[in-house]
């Protein structure tokens, strides 16, 4: 701890020192470097609040094991006081200290699908898309729509749209998966119920400086950009494609009315897509609970089923239950955010 203590200290000089040069308020950089500053000048003060504790419980111990009784008493009294204190300032330290996924502040991109079942599949991805976008409102994140194409039965084949905000990815990632969808539809006459899946990839926005692409492994084609019922929204090639020829993955953007800014659109998710999949290299070396926690990313896996006869919404990755299901389509999903963080917390505690 003492070693730790001493790291932390010697990076708080060296971002003190960073930030003493004038000019770089105005560089990119400094947001992140003031809030690591931040975070980190809150790590040293806990050290110190410990060692100052320790030194106080020292002199306390010696205090009561003094011959006067009366002074001997009164230091058995302050004891347990400063001992108490101790332990809040251990636990906050320990949870301070427990290490973040270095990627849950950036942006996330959501990218959800209609899977198996037909219409009702692309409703229930228009469902999940007012879900989260319910959510983000009640809890200030900004939504920002990248692409949709629209279904013939009112929802969506797929919709992608980024979440700005506080920590948005380490809000949302835990939402990459299979949602399982099991209901009546309303076109079914005899009440039977149908399983429906909609999958949900959710990505870290890469930066420029993250993720180099060659131009010359990309092919793009430009085309006519459609909407709702396949009619044309507007009579330029402004919608975007673009094919990542070394790993065969494929973007296409079409909200905006500007061909470039839908190609700087798509690229933005094409790098998103890359940097994702270095993580997901990355995480084969966790440990087998952690893995199951954060899922696969590849979409082939279920992790939550909505099931309405039941009103019961279920967690796979941690057995998680609960009703309620009209609620959740409102937005009110906090306790699901809530009790996969703390899964993600004890797993990281136990690591740590």
């Amino acid at each position: 701890m003492e070693e730790k203590a001493k790291n932390y200290r010697e990076e708080l000089d060296g971002l003190k020192q960073q930030l003493t040069d004038p000019g770089i308020f105005s560089t990119p950089e400094y947001p992140k470097l003031a809030k690591r500053m931040s975070f980190v000048e809150g790590i040293v003060k806990l050290f110190d609040e410990q060692v100052r504790y320790n030194k106080e419980i020292t002199e306390a111990q010696e205090m009561a094991a003094s011959s006067d009784a009366e002074m001997a008493e009164m230091a058995r009294e302050e004891l347990v006081h400063l001992k108490a204190f101790r332990e809040s300032i251990d636990a906050q330290l320990q949870e301070a200290l427990v290490p973040k996924d270095p990627n849950d502040e950036r942006n996330a991109i959501f990218e959800i699908r209609a899977a198996a079942g037909g219409d009702e599949s692309s409703l229930f991805a228009a469902e999940l898309y007012r879900m989260y976008a319910r959510f983000c409102e009640t809890h200030g994140y900004k939504l920002e729509l990248l692409n949709e194409s629209p279904s013939d039965a009112g929802g969506y084949k797929e919709i992608s749209f980024i979440a700005r905000g506080d920590e948005p990815f380490g809000m949302f990632k835990f939402e990459a998966g299979v949602h399982r969808v099991q209901r009546v539809p309303e076109t079914e006459s005899q009440g039977r119920i149908h399983t429906s899946t909609v999958t949900v990839a959710v990505l870290p926005e890469a930066e420029e400086k993250d993720i180099e692409i060659n131009p010359s492994d990309l092919r793009i084609d430009v085309y006519h950009a459609s909407g709702h019922g396949g009619q044309s929204v507007n009579t330029t090639d402004s919608a975007v494609r673009i094919t990542h020829l070394p790993t065969g993955l494929v973007v296409t953007q079409q909200d905006e009315k500007s061909q470039t800014k839908n190609k700087l659109k798509a690229l933005g998710v094409l790098r998103s897509r890359l940097l994702q999949a270095q993580i997901e290299s990355e995480q084969q070396k966790l440990s087998d609970s952690r893995k199951k926690l954060i899922g696969s990313g590849d979409r082939s896996e279920k992790i939550r089923t909505y099931n309405f006869p039941q009103d019961r919404i279920t967690d796979h990755r941690i057995g998680y239950s609960r009703s309620n299901i009209p609620g959740a389509m409102t937005g009110q999903i906090d306790d699901l955010f809530e009790e996969l963080h703390k899964a993600e917390h004890d797993l990281l505690n136990q690591e740590s």
